[in-house]
Formats: C-alpha cells, structure tokens, sequence
C-alpha cells in the first residue's frame, strides 16, 4: 500500500493537495529531507511517497479492493502532473498494475517477487526458495505465472506472512521478541538449513533484514525486487528523455491517508532506516 510518484514539474515551495480515499493531507516541496536510497540512486529526482495506511492491510483485502484504492491513489498522483508511477507494493502490483496502466498514458512501474534472481544464483542447480509476501499476492493470477516459469527446476515454497505487515504498521520493528516469536511462527515448518533464498516479496519485509540474517544459516540469501526497481526506474526515465538534470535539486515528500502524528512519525523513521 506504498505508491511513489516522479514529479515532472517540481516547483520549490509550491504545496500540492492530495486526497486519499478518506482523509485530506499535503505535499510541500522545500524541506530538506531524502531518505538514504534515494540519496544514492535517484539524488536528482522530487519523489512523492504516498502510504495508504488508513486502509492498510491490503494483502488480505479482496483484488477489486485493491484495485479499487490503487485507481485512486493514481488518479490523483497523475492530476498533479507527475512523470512516471511506481506502486511500492507487490500485493497492488499484482491486483491493480495492468488495470492502471491501460488507464493512465504514464509508466506505472510495479513490483513482483524477485523470484528470478533467487533462482539464478544457482548457475542452473537446483534451488530451495521460500516467497515471503502477502496472501493476495501469493494468490494472485500474476505470481502464479511467475512460478510456473521457475518451479520445473526450482522448489519453491510460498509463504503468506501478513502478520509482518501489522508489525511494521504498529511501528513494533525494534520489539525484537515481538519479531523473532512472528518469524519462527512461519518458517519454523521449515528445514532452514536446506533453504537456499529467502525472497522478500513485500515492501515491508525489507525492514526485517536484519532479523532474517538472524533466522537463517549463513548459506541462504536473502532477496528483494526494490534495487531492480530502482535501475529499471532509471532506465524508463532516461529513455523518454524525462531524467532529471544533475544539478536539480531532488528530496522526498511523504504523506499518508492516515494523518495522525503517530504514521508521520513511523513513516519518517522507515524512511531514514
């Protein structure tokens, strides 16, 4: 439920309204704040983040939901005149993106399990990989033609998580026994030490590196999509010519549909971690 728009025409201190589903909140170009990923790989770029939290979960809402919501997060990221989309989120990726895209004449850029690069780290041998993501994702149309493309010379354990997303959402990430009990609550079914990746598909989970490197042997990897998203990011931009110069002036604007100081504060600190 994360969203994130390349502005095209950015003008300093200028505010842009934005209405989310229920609530009603800002943009305001002029702050100095960049989180470290968009420092290092898009520095020149004006980004708005947009959280849906109001309405968050979405990996247990139903596929019309989630389309539903994602139509009119788009709709008005297009109406203040942005250049490319990108949905942050596997679940709304794999319920929402192709709808989006037929809609709206701007690159929408998804998400999906980095299952592929999983599968290729082991040079055609055989691999053990557990998907980490949400219910909806993991049923979804669009994983399932995923792993039909790998599962023949791959075994590929899928593995619903939802209830790391509440942790991330209830701002409960440092409760290390909170997190630990969760983790072992999923993957203790497994034989870890026989897993070869553990593919991060949810844009939450990649706040859980560090509490996976704890979980897992030192031999299994553990994968996310959100570098390649990134390039690929950089790729479509620089190819409609619609990069942003080297000497503009790039930064992060967040917002939220839940407005309340505690979300503000959560997403700031996600974003700085």
């Amino acid at each position: 439920m994360h969203y994130v728009a390349v502005c095209l025409r950015a003008e300093q201190g200028r505010t842009y309204d934005f209405n989310g589903t229920n609530r009603r909140f800002r943009f305001r170009f002029g702050r100095d704040f960049r989180g470290a990923r968009n420092r290092r790989d898009m520095p020149n770029e004006r980004v708005l983040y947009f959280g849906d939290s109001a309405n968050a979960p979405y990996g247990t809402k139903s596929p019309e939901q989630v389309r539903k919501l994602s139509d009119a997060i788009v709709k008005r990221f297009v109406e203040q005149g942005v250049k490319a989309v990108v949905i942050a989120c596997n679940t709304a990726t794999s319920a929402a993106a192709n709808e989006l895209r037929d809609k709206y004449d701007i690159p929408i850029i998804g998400m999906e399990p980095a299952l592929k690069v999983a599968c290729d780290r082991g040079h055609g041998n055989r691999q053990r990989v557990i998907v980490a993501a949400t219910p909806l994702t993991l049923r979804e149309r669009k994983f399932a033609v995923l792993m039909d493309r790998f599962k023949t010379d791959h075994t590929i354990f899928p593995e619903p998580c939802p209830g790391l997303v509440e942790i991330v959402e209830h701002g409960q990430l440092d409760d290390h026994d909170v997190v630990m009990h969760t983790l072992h609550q999923y993957f203790d079914q497994y034989d870890l030490s026989t897993i070869d990746s553990v593919v991060l598909g949810c844009t939450h989970f990649v706040f859980y590196r560090d509490y996976f490197r704890e979980l897992l042997p030192d031999t299994a990897a553990i994968i996310d999509g959100n570098e390649g998203t990134v390039r690929h990011l950089g790729v479509v931009l620089e190819s409609l010519g619609k990069l942003s110069p080297e000497d503009a002036d790039g930064g992060i604007e967040l917002a939220n549909s839940d407005t309340s100081t505690q979300i503000a504060q959560l997403a700031q600190s996600l974003l700085e971690r």
